[in-house]
């Protein structure tokens, strides 16, 4: 799912405002697994800024600490633990203190988290933040609350997100909610709902206050971007003829006329809904970013089959040549699971097969992990033996690496327009920054500042980052 980062988004919040008041309550959020659940983090912080919280990236002087996971990985599960665990101590020395969980995890460990476990005071699940201020009151009142009720309708697409991240630079926007793919590995259809997309003028408008707050990209986030549809149903029927009609392809359109200072990005897509119409978009517009995120999970049609994707490895490999035919220069990533449930040595070596095709520029890499409530786990048995994943995991990775640097050695002597978002962090000395296909791109700072496009020339490079220099 996503710009699928299943590396911690961690969130230790920025502060929203400073006060001199000993009575203000403050907030202290984490955000693990993907951006989505960083973007409804800000949404959190929203509805509770207009209840008198500010954030504090000190969880020790928190009123209330909220972290807010997914289910995707058991990785993210145990890291989650591990962090609640920690705020429990904290209670102990500070009774006051109010911990909760937010998101897809909530929805699926309220029994054990708040009863069995006893680890938090509030479980509120990715349709219910709306609810947070009455469930603080309960909680306050002695309490231990949870709404973990999901909606057809809730895109909060009347709040205006607080941002979170430090950059100013770059921003998350959610254009849909839930999923109605049933991949038969993932959870998310059962802990964020049915499939539905957001008034796409309340995308614009959001996109319009970012530029205004000098904001230079902004990155579109569904689980399946590429369903995106307004006043469509379906079937392909016009639901209300008074309303304009609006695909993913016209929204993409739409929010890159916001200004052409605006760099746009959008994630996850799904192989199956990727059109030649978004591609054509894509490249009548230079601020539409020349970069797709493309799961695939597996390069075995029969493992596709099994993991419920909808698509072949033909029809994956036929959206790749005409992505490259309409974008010569597109940046492509993907996701792979190795290990999936009776997966064997042939369909390990098509996976193998496929990343040595397509080359991708970046993947996210993980062995298979079962997941409770998932079609999988009802109806497969997860019987691949861990250190034979965890192998074939390394093989994936090997080959990966070797082409990403394969891929960015051909980028050395290139110019490229990158946007600075701030330092690496090995060294303060630098920059760091994106080119539109996605590179990671590190120079020296010269007198630049956060938010400026530069021209910056590669010099030479490793598997994971482009080094340049600045150029007039």
């Amino acid at each position: 799912m996503s710009k699928e980062i299943d590396e911690s988004l961690q969130g230790t919040a920025t502060l929203l405002a400073s006060s001199d008041n000993e009575d203000t309550k403050k907030l202290y959020l984490e955000s693990y697994g993907c951006a989505m659940n960083f973007s409804d983090s800000e949404v959190v912080a929203s509805i509770l800024k207009k209840e008198g919280y500010t954030t504090t990236r000190d969880f020790e002087e928190a009123d209330v600490v909220f972290v807010n996971t997914c289910s995707i990985r058991d990785k993210a599960e145990q890291t989650v633990r591990q962090r609640l665990h920690i705020f429990k101590k904290q209670k102990r020395q500070k009774p006051g203190l109010v911990i909760g969980v937010l998101g897809c995890m909530a929805e699926r460990l309220k029994d054990s988290l708040l009863e069995e476990e006893k680890l938090v005071d509030l479980v509120v699940g990715p349709d219910a933040y709306r609810d947070l201020p009455n469930l603080l009151e309960n909680v306050q009142g002695g309490q231990r609350a949870v709404n973990v009720l999901l909606s057809r309708e809730e895109t909060y697409a009347d709040i205006s997100p607080i941002r979170l991240s430090e950059n100013g630079v770059t921003a998350f926007i959610s254009i849909t909610r839930g999923c109605d793919n049933m991949c038969s590995f993932c959870v998310v259809p059962f802990t964020r709902g049915r499939e539905r997309s957001r008034n796409p003028l309340s995308i614009v408008a959001e996109a319009r206050e970012l530029v205004e707050n000098g904001y230079k990209e902004v990155t579109l986030l569904g689980q399946n971007v590429d369903s995106y549809r307004w006043n469509i149903n379906k079937k392909g029927e016009i639901e209300n003829p008074a309303i304009p009609t609006t695909s993913f392809a016209e929204l993409l359109e739409m929010v890159a006329k916001v200004s052409p200072e605006l760099r746009v990005r959008f994630s996850t897509s799904h192989p199956k809904d990727m059109t030649d119409e978004v591609l054509h978009m894509m490249a009548k517009y230079k601020n539409i970013c020349n970069y797709i995120h493309l799961p695939i999970q597996s390069g075995s049609n029969e493992m596709l089959k099994k993991m419920n994707r909808n698509h072949t490895v033909e029809w994956y490999l036929n959206r790749i040549q005409r992505i490259f035919e309409i974008i010569p220069d597109c940046g492509i990533s993907t996701d792979i699971i190795t290990g999936f449930c009776d997966e064997t040595e042939e369909n390990h070596q098509d996976t193998i097969k496929l990343f040595e095709q397509v080359k991708f520029n970046l993947a996210y890499m993980y062995f298979y992990s079962e997941r409770p409530k998932t079609l999988a786990e009802r109806k497969f048995e997860d019987n691949v033996p861990i250190d034979v994943k965890k192998r074939r995991l390394n093989e994936v990775v090997t080959i990966h690496r070797n082409n990403a640097l394969e891929q960015n050695k051909k980028q050395v002597g290139k110019v490229f327009e990158v946007l600075i978002e701030g330092e690496p962090k090995k060294n303060k000395e630098q920059f760091s920054g994106r080119t539109s296909e996605n590179f990671y791109v590190v120079f020296p700072k010269e007198g630049l500042s956060k938010g400026e496009y530069i021209n910056v020339k590669i010099t030479d490079c490793s598997s994971a980052t482009l080094i340049g220099e600045i150029v007039s």
